[in-house]
Parts: C-alpha cells; structure tokens; sequence
C-alpha cells in the first residue's frame, strides 16, 4: 500500500497547495512563471495519479475487509453517482444555474463520489483511497469559499437551459459509466456480481 499512499501524497498535496500554501503558491509563480508552476504542478500531479492507480490496484489483489457491504449500499452508491456526474458537468457547461448558486461543483462531484465508493465498499485500500479524497474535497470545497468572499467573487446567473443540458449530460455520463465503462475502466460492474 505504500505506492497508494506516495500516490495520494504527492497528487492530493500538490492539489492543496492553495489550501496550506497560498503565499508560496504565488512566490513560486511570481519567481518562475505561470508556465514553469504549471508545469510542475502537472508533472506531479500525473505522477501521484499513476502511483495512486497502481498502488490501489495492488492493494486490491490482497484486499483486507474492514466490515460488511449491505446490497443496499451499492444501490445508494448509484444514486450519488448520478448526482456527483451531474456537479461534475456542471463544472464545465457555461451558464447552469447548478455553478452559479454552488460556485466550485467540481469539488462537491470529488465529494460525492468519495463518499458513494465509502458506502459501497470495505477494504482497507478504499478507506484509504476515498477517505482522503473525502476529506480533500471538504477542505478544498471550504478553502475555495472563502478565496471566493475575500476576493468578493461573484458568479453569473444561469439559466433554465444550460441547466437542462447539464442535467442531461450528466445522466448521460452516468449511464455511460455505470453501465458500461467502469467495468471496462475498473473491472466492477456498480450494479452487477463483478
């Protein structure tokens, strides 16, 4: 499990950088350039992303249970899904009214998606895995809301039809990856015996 954790380190430290380190954020980019910052914060953050995918995969040769999944949980973990899909996209379309009154639903979607895959599943490696990822996104989520009220940020109203739309992709996605490529993707079937 430890090239899990090295992948968790490095991917989630260097995506909390503007929750602990705002200052020498801009010192690094103010120095070296907006370039040179993004340029490391991408080479790590594949980095820690391959050893996360690795390192989870090993762990799930040998997992250990921590306790019992009910059925039901996979069935709830569905229905988060669903949501966590539709915030996802709703990070990306323009003018939904979903990013105008919730302001960061990309994190909210790490949050969700977090928790659904802590209630349906039990091994070590997941609690590990989704825990930090929960917990990243819940102070990520509170780090970003307060960027946003100290720089006064205001977002644009969206409207009925962006919003349609983003409910609709994000259905879409879900189908797309409940019922076919997180099998393909991750070997399990969300709502099968795989």
């Amino acid at each position: 499990m430890g090239a899990l954790i090295l992948g968790l380190l490095l991917f989630l430290g260097m995506h909390s950088v503007r929750i602990v380190g705002e200052g020498w954020r801009t010192q690094v980019i103010a120095q070296r350039g907006a370039n040179a910052w993004k340029g490391l914060y991408t080479v790590v953050s594949l980095v820690g992303f391959g050893l996360i995918i690795w390192g989870y995969g090993q762990a799930r040769q040998a997992p250990q249970v921590l306790w019992a999944s009910p059925l039901w949980t996979r069935h709830l973990a569905g229905l988060l899904m669903l949501l966590a899909m539709v915030l996802l996209v709703a990070a990306y379309v323009p003018g939904n009214q979903i990013k105008a009154k919730l302001h960061h639903p990309m994190v909210l979607a790490v949050k969700v998606w977090a928790l659904a895959h802590l209630l349906a599943n039990n091994t070590a490696a997941d609690l590990l895995l989704f825990g930090s990822f929960l917990l990243w996104a819940a102070l990520d989520f509170r780090s970003s809301r307060q960027r946003d009220r100290l720089g006064a940020v205001r977002y644009a109203n969206g409207t009925p039809a962006a919003t349609g739309i983003t409910v609709l992709l994000g259905a879409a996605l879900w189908a797309g990856l409940a019922f076919w490529a997180h099998l393909w993707l991750f070997g399990v079937r969300p709502f099968g015996s795989t």
